[in-house]
């Protein structure tokens, strides 16, 4: 029976992912459903040889195109050699209490962030890079350093599925505290809605980033986040601080977007200013997109 693509692009759909039991099938439904997308067509063998091949870019040598490879997926892929593995990588995961928001989306930014952070986990094992794992609200909350075997795998994936919304964001001193713990170059990635002050925010980049890390920044937010669409008057609460205020919200709307683009602007900005890769994630776009963002910065570290 033929696989169709569209059977796999599906899983690129955060409330398609959602409904998966495990983080561990999420994970592996997410990348296999990037990979179908990439290439057009499903390349059976992905799951147990993509630590060995990766898709053929522009530039590559054609004396490493895997012809074996070519004859079964008429797709060209590479060989993958041990010194293109070597990567150091640090996910740093926001689960403060202001992640467990959702409205016009089907998953939270939490949900969604997580799943991400398995996607992007499974594929830098299964690539031979070294994963560590941070999350964190007012403080770190749990960290596993990098390392590179399939069975740690597991480790990281299992403290992702038992990550639980909690306390404040204080991403400045969480940020110098795994800073501290990295003592080679690699890459880090940052997930979060970076709903903290924006000038510590800032401050925290600048220093990651000069410690000669590349860093790669994913700001999830909820569509509506963005928008202020509400049509009726609501009671707002403050999901970290629990404070509430009674609102009319058509009345501040233009006023919330304007705020709200320079916000976005300022981090964004920045983030360039020092060569940092941004990307704003909305949690009803599918997975591709920040994963596309991924493979180009590694394919840059290769």
């Amino acid at each position: 029976m033929t696989v169709k693509a569209q059977d796999f692009r599906k899983f690129l759909d955060p409330s398609v992912v959602s409904k998966l039991k495990t983080l561990e099938l999420r994970a592996r439904m997410v990348v296999e459903g990037f990979m179908v997308g990439l290439h057009k067509s499903p390349y059976h063998g992905f799951s147990v040889e993509f630590s060995q091949h990766r898709p053929y870019m522009q530039g590559d040598s054609l004396k490493n195109i895997d012809w074996k490879v070519y004859a079964k997926s008429e797709k060209y892929f590479i060989k993958q050699f041990e010194e293109e593995t070597n990567l150091i990588s640090n996910i740093f995961l926001d689960i403060s209490n202001s992640m467990n928001f959702k409205y016009d989306a089907q998953v939270t930014k939490l949900d969604y962030a997580t799943n991400l952070a398995a996607a992007l986990s499974y594929i830098m094992i299964n690539q031979q890079d070294s994963v560590g794992l941070a999350t964190y609200s007012e403080a770190i909350q749990s960290y596993l350093p990098p390392k590179s075997n399939r069975v740690y795998l597991t480790n990281l994936l299992t403290a992702l599925a038992n990550v639980k919304p909690q306390g404040n964001t204080n991403f400045n001193r969480c940020l110098d505290s795994v800073a501290e713990k990295i003592k080679k170059r690699g890459l880090t990635i940052i997930i979060s809605d970076f709903f903290d002050d924006t000038e510590t925010t800032i401050s925290a980049l600048k220093r990651i980033h000069f410690k000669k890390n590349e860093v790669i920044v994913f700001q999830i937010l909820d569509p509506i986040e963005k928008s202020f669409g509400f049509d009726r008057d609501a009671i707002f609460v403050d999901l970290e601080s629990g404070e509430k205020m009674t609102s009319q919200p058509h009345h501040i709307q233009k006023a919330y977007q304007e705020a709200m683009r320079e916000f976005l602007c300022r981090i964004k900005t920045e983030c360039l200013n020092l060569g940092i890769e941004y990307n704003l994630i909305e949690t009803n776009q599918p997975f591709d997109k920040a994963l596309m963002a991924y493979f180009s910065k590694r394919r840059k570290l290769s």
